[in-house]
């Protein structure tokens, strides 16, 4: 397995990259924006409630 920041091969101490400075290239991308996970709208635009409150037991 090669490392995805530089294609050196990785080492097993940080897998999947080859170097902690490697690791902490990533970390920066993630905590920067330059990666995101792609993800539809939110809850309330699709018209789903979000309403996380138990159902109330309506049988009588």
């Amino acid at each position: 397995m090669s490392c995805p920041i530089c294609d050196k091969d990785a080492d097993p101490k940080y897998r999947p990259f080859c170097s902690k400075r490697c690791a902490d290239v990533d970390l920066a991308k993630w905590l920067n924006g330059s990666y995101a996970i792609p993800g539809g709208g939110s809850d309330e635009e699709d018209g789903v409630s979000t309403d996380l409150t138990p159902m109330q037991n309506n049988l009588h």
